[in-house]
């Protein structure tokens, strides 16, 4: 593994959740309700988080990454080399309110 590597799924775990907070969609009333498991949100029953992300830097055993979605400092306990074989096979289908609520998720502010 080394900087500059292509994407990779990653697994971490989230101590930060709260499961007092724990919410089925954002304030939209125009957007369907569904049930925890159908989003991505951080206070979840499960603690343990799974996204794609790009090393930026390892020095010794402490890596750098972007596009990890979690907290800053959040443990990542594992990283795999992107398989296309692994991907989706087929069509896949997304929801429209998950299409509009990411629309400017990775945007900086």
């Amino acid at each position: 593994m080394k900087s500059g590597d292509d994407s990779r799924p990653a697994v971490f775990w989230s101590p930060a959740i709260s499961h007092d907070l724990l919410r089925v969609t954002r304030h939209n009333t125009a957007w369907l309700k569904p049930g925890m498991v159908a989003q991505r949100a951080k206070n979840r029953p499960n603690q343990l988080g799974s996204t794609i992300c790009r090393i930026l830097k390892v020095e010794g055993r402490r890596l750098f990454v972007e596009g990890l979605d979690a907290v800053d400092g959040t443990p990542v306990l594992d990283l795999k080399p992107w398989v296309h074989e692994f991907a989706p096979r087929g069509p896949t289908y997304q929801p429209n309110w998950i299409t509009e609520l990411m629309s400017e998720y990775w945007k900086k502010s």
